[in-house]
């Protein structure tokens, strides 16, 4: 009897055992390589040739590994991975140079005049998709008055400036307000008929066919055709040269890679650069509204986005299927709009040590959405230890900024301004930044918190009173409530402000246009409707208090001639240090000193619920209680060069 009962018990855990294995899948590894074919198995010694073509056969758990070579194609991935630990993954094999392509090789140019060659190109080359005859458009896209393509022309992997007219290509005109004069001169201009592309261009006294010359093929590098591929991993690659069209925060938004509304994307180590308007994108879908403003005109762009808004939350935006998405350690460049973006789709994400530079630098169009990085909806997201130059604007949080937290970033030489929060009702933190280009912050927010910030340049303070924006349910995309800005709100703890030295400006002088107030410290907030907290702050060089202000410490005479100096890879910020800063009264800034903002009545927290503090500094340093003031605890005083990348 004993023996019988064991026997069935033995063959029941064998059941389910196998039960159990049938249901296992185990990971593949599939291989790439330049010298494979889309024939083979896919295997390290039959690889396929095309990252499509092994994108076809991955299944979650699988890797898709990505041998030395330049590849040019889309890739379209048809399906994402299942969970976090169950993804699709595809990397660049390690220590191997990986590039992936939007662009192919040109070649047989005729010259058609001194200087300026002609390339006649068969428009089945382009397939479905023409980037010379696709022009550049939509809401909140300003054109300068011409028309622009998607298209583009390199010449050694610099781009160069499409001109509307054939004359200036041959007479070129070189673009003055910028910094890249002489690379203005390079020019090109396209025209199609039924069956060819004829693209002009003048490159001086470079001969293309002895030069490697470019041109954009295709909108992406890498992007699901449709949304929902969720948990996909990008590695290790160097993508350049996409086609992209404009990315309004209404209508879908296509980078060079692009997650298309999706959840739970890793995209780290990669260089990128090189795409017409946007690089990374994080953003929407093309249900939810493309372009509507543009389409409708009847009614303003404010209210066709919230409408907007309001059809992605039916169409299920929220923490389960949208956004938490890792984008780190990146280098992301030359592009005319945005280095990242997402509207609504980067909810719940993180963005970290990534550079970014070179953005909207060619000038040629204009528009709303563009900086290093442009969020709607910044939802919890993390913004933390990147670097971002030379990019027009800095960080450009748009609506729906709420539980966002912008902490230890080094944003200098950028010409518009480092940080620009519009129509947020709070809460968000901005912490531990370096702020050093000639406009710091233009704040038209209420609710945000600043802690420990060196802010070398401008504040711009306005309200906005003809907007009615959202506020959100804590840590969810459920709308709360809307509500217009009228300024204040803020929270301003343990900065250090630095003026330009000139005479301080009459305490009248902001009654000349009370909706607009510019100036060195935060007495350009003395009239706002809403008060400010502050406190431990220092007002250095000519920077002036808030009016109301307590306990601010105020050394006019001081000069800490802060330098950005950048040797190879590396960034120093020098700076002479007064030993009075010690004397600052600050004091370690948590949930509680910070209490609730106003509109939504929310605490400043983590995006788990738990109570916040900043006790650490721009290097991750613990700080001590009382605080130093500024991003850096205890640096030392007199001069003091300090490695900040």
């Amino acid at each position: 009897m004993k023996k019988n009962n064991h026997s069935r018990c033995t063959h029941l855990i064998l059941s389910i055992a196998f039960a159990l294995a049938a249901n296992l899948t185990f990971a593949t590894e599939f291989h790439v390589s330049v010298s494979g074919s889309d024939g083979n198995d896919g295997s390290v010694g039959r690889p396929l040739r095309t990252i499509s073509a092994a994108a076809r056969v991955a299944q979650p758990g699988d890797v898709i590994t990505v041998h030395e070579g330049t590849y040019r194609e889309r890739v379209t991935p048809p399906r994402g991975g299942e969970s976090d630990s169950k993804r699709i993954v595809y990397q660049a094999a390690p220590g191997e140079k990986v590039i992936i392509k939007g662009s192919e090789v040109i070649r047989n140019w005729k010259l058609f005049a001194p200087g300026v060659w002609k390339a006649t190109i068969p428009n089945s080359l382009f397939g479905s998709y023409n980037p010379y005859k696709d022009v550049i458009a939509g809401d909140w896209f300003g054109a300068k008055g011409r028309i622009h393509h998607t298209g583009e022309v390199y010449l050694n992997g610099k781009s160069l400036f499409e001109t509307h007219l054939l004359e200036r290509v041959l007479q070129p005109q070189p673009i003055t307000d910028i910094r890249d004069v002489e690379g203005s001169t390079y020019t090109w201009f396209s025209e199609s008929d039924g069956k060819y592309t004829y693209i002009y261009a003048n490159f001086h006294s470079n001969n293309p066919n002895q030069e490697l010359v470019e041109i954009n093929v295709r909108d992406s590098c890498f992007y699901p055709d449709q949304p929902g591929r969720d948990y996909i991993t990008i590695r290790g690659f160097q993508m350049a040269h996409a086609a992209t069209q404009w990315a309004a925060p209404t209508a879908e938004q296509i980078g060079l890679i692009g997650t298309h509304w999706s959840k739970g994307w890793i995209i780290e180590n990669n260089v990128v650069s090189d795409s017409k308007c946007t690089c990374i994108s994080l953003g929407k879908d093309r249900k939810t509204g493309h372009n509507v403003w543009i389409n409708d005109p009847r009614k303003d762009g404010a209210t066709h986005y919230n409408e907007v808004i309001l059809r992605a939350l039916q169409a299920g935006w929220s923490r389960d299927k949208i956004g938490s998405h890792i984008v780190r350690n990146n280098v992301v460049s030359n592009c005319e709009q945005a280095g990242i973006v997402g509207s609504l789709g980067a909810a719940f994400s993180q963005l970290a040590n990534n550079h970014i530079y070179n953005v909207w630098t060619k000038r040629q169009f204009n528009g709303a959405e563009m900086a290093g990085i442009k969020l709607h909806a910044a939802i919890d997201v993390l913004i933390k230890n990147n670097r971002i130059h030379n990019a027009g604007r800095g960080l450009w949080m748009d609506w729906m900024a709420q539980g966002t937290r912008i902490t230890g970033n080094l944003l200098y030489d950028n010409s518009t301004d480092d940080l620009f929060v519009e129509v947020d009702h709070g809460p968000f933190l901005v912490d531990n930044n370096l702020f050093l280009s000639n406009l710091s912050l233009l704040d038209m927010s209420e609710g945000g918190a600043y802690v420990h910030n060196l802010m070398t340049g401008r504040i711009l303070s306005r309200p906005e009173p003809t907007r009615s924006t959202p506020y959100h349910q804590p840590h969810s995309t459920a709308l709360m409530g809307l509500n217009s800005i009228v300024g204040g709100d803020d929270r301003f703890y343990n900065n250090v402000f630095v003026g330009n030295g000139g005479p301080p400006a009459p305490a009248t002088e902001a009654d000349a246009n009370p909706l607009r107030f510019g100036g060195y410290g935060l007495w350009v907030y003395n009239h706002r409707e809403f008060p400010l907290q502050t406190g431990g702050n220092v007002y250095l060089k000519g920077a002036r208090a808030y009016s109301k202000e307590d306990a601010s410490l105020n050394l006019p005479g001081e000069d800490p001639k802060p330098e950005i100096i950048e040797e190879g890879d590396r960034v120093y910020l020098r700076l002479r240090l007064a030993a009075e800063l010690r004397t600052a009264a600050t004091k370690l800034v948590n949930t509680a000193l910070l209490g609730k903002a106003k509109i939504p009545a929310l605490a400043y927290e983590n995006p788990d619920g738990s109570p916040l503090v900043v006790d650490a500094d721009y290097f991750g340093k613990k700080r001590k209680a009382p605080p130093f003031a500024g991003p850096f605890e205890d640096p030392g005083q007199g001069d003091v060069k300090l490695k900040v990348w």
